[in-house]
């Protein structure tokens, strides 16, 4: 699945673009599992650490079939979402088992939202008129798998829409889905049924804040000035639909009116039963920005060891929990990729053991932290450090052959119980984060059990910090404060 964050329409879609917007004029609208550890070995009850290795029992690696929802973590003094894997059994995304793509599928996906990402912070896009529509393809894409609930119009409709610290524009489906919507388990939001939904007018200051947060230039509506916006992915998955307003419902007690989103009329690609996008980036109309006067551009979220379990997605300050025993570093900027929240990494450790890397490795790319990255990415040489490293740590165990782009995996199908490296990451300011037990592994079965690391194809390009490395830890974003921080334990 694809994941918003400013893209380029080929040509193909310019005449799907076109024959959307004249259909405005005639319609009248102006009113798994996925690649998640599915281990439980995180837990204290089945995990051992000494600071050096992770000891786990076997079947702790082994995907759970039930949902155990936890509400560890949660904060009644903070506007709280519950977090749940999009393929796990806690979501009912899971009962379209038939759409639940292999784990080949999800890595081919990581990899081109990486490529796209990379092309992105490298400035390679082509330029854009103001009258033309784009024509490379989406800059930032990938299979984003943790799902939040929250409430919109008004009265709100329920809409579960995937969450993404790499994408800006929020957007959902809307009737009467001028040319195409996909198949969604809620139904499809009706703007006419919502006593505060507004279309945005393509003259307002506020339709040109689309171009940065999706690299297209938004058009207008033949005959009615609606602002129309156009988002493309990376594998071909897109919506094009109009810029409105309405009142989001993110808790009972916490209601934003005239909240900025994306009525989506043409719909088509891999999103997979979700509602929508729900973008957590830093543009101006993103979520965390809209929200800013009553949260102060402060969130935090914890992703689950399992699918089988629930994390949460949080918003504001306040109250206990593990975001008072967080440890921060300095947000750096990423001059090409302003979306992007950038971490300054300046070492890693294995097994206890600092990797003899050179400092210019990290400080000559830079690296992201992305919600919808599944695989963290290193530079080449970071890669190659961290990679032998970890197999010096494994020699008792027999080698599985490589999985796609994941070339260090192991045979486990003998063994009752494991003992691997530990890794850690050292970020500017002092931080050192230790990966729990659940961030280090992707499971494909007991007999080829993967690192969870892939290196660039140089050192060149950014590092990517990815949800699989960041398994139960809760992120602490205090974007207003300028930093980052990492607390251990968050949810199960």
């Amino acid at each position: 699945m694809a994941t918003p964050g400013g893209s380029f329409l080929s040509n193909k879609y310019l005449i799907r673009f076109c024959v959307f917007v004249f259909l405005t004029t005639l319609c009248s609208l102006e009113k798994g599992y996925a690649l998640s550890l599915t281990e439980r070995s995180a837990d204290s009850t089945n995990s051992v650490h000494d600071h050096t290795h992770h000891t786990v029992q076997l079947n702790s690696l082994l995907p759970a079939k039930t949902c155990s929802p936890s509400t560890r973590g949660h904060d009644n003094k903070k506007a709280s979402l519950e977090v749940v894997h999009k393929h796990g059994p806690c979501s009912k995304h899971n009962q379209h088992k038939t759409k639940i793509p292999t784990h080949t599928q999800i890595l081919q996906e990581d990899q081109a939202r990486v490529n796209s990402i990379h092309a992105r912070l490298n400035g390679d896009e082509l330029r854009q008129s103001d009258t033309s529509i784009p024509t490379k393809s989406g800059r930032v894409l990938g299979s984003p798998n943790y799902i939040v609930t929250l409430g919109l119009g008004s009265p709100p409709r329920q809409l579960s829409l995937v969450f993404d610290t790499g994408s800006d524009l929020t957007w959902t489906q809307c009737q009467p889905c001028v040319k195409s919507c996909y198949q969604q388990n809620e139904p499809i939001f009706d703007p006419s049924l919502s006593k505060s939904y507004t279309n945005i007018s393509c003259k307002s200051p506020v339709c040109s804040l689309l171009k940065s947060a999706t690299g297209n230039t938004p058009l207008c509506a033949t005959g009615t000035s609606t602002c129309i916006y156009g988002i493309q992915y990376g594998d071909q998955s897109f919506s094009i639909g109009y810029f409105a307003k309405d009142s989001l419902t993110l808790t009972p007690t916490d209601l934003f009116d005239g909240f900025l989103f994306g009525c989506g009329q043409d719909n088509e690609g891999l999103f997979q039963g979700s509602a929508g996008f729900l973008g957590l980036g830093r543009n101006k109309i993103s979520l965390i920005e809209q929200t800013a006067q009553k949260y102060g551009r402060f969130f935090s979220y914890c992703l689950p060891s399992t699918p089988s379990s629930t994390g949460y997605l949080s918003f504001g300050r306040g109250g206990e929990g593990p975001s008072n025993n967080a440890k921060f570093t300095p947000l750096t900027t990423v001059s090409q990729g302003g979306s992007f929240y950038g971490l300054n990494v300046v070492g890693i450790i294995v097994g206890g053991r600092q990797l003899s890397i050179p400092a210019s490795v990290f400080s000559s790319s830079g690296a992201i932290i992305d919600s919808g990255t599944v695989i963290t990415r290193l530079q080449a040489t970071a890669y190659s450090a961290l990679r032998d490293a970890f197999r010096q740590g494994m020699t008792g165990y027999p080698q599985a052959e490589a999985f796609s782009l994941l070339d260090t995996c192991y045979d486990f199908s003998r063994n009752n119980t494991i003992s691997f490296p530990t890794i850690a990451f050292a970020f500017g300011g002092g931080v050192k984060l230790d990966l729990d037990a659940s961030g280090i592994f992707v499971v494909v079965s007991t007999s080829k059990v993967c690192l969870a690391f892939a290196g660039n194809s140089d050192d060149s390009d950014f590092a990517i910090f990815g949800n699989v490395q960041q398994k139960r830890l809760q992120v602490v974003y205090d974007v207003a404060g300028g930093k980052i921080g990492f607390a251990p334990a968050g949810c199960p």
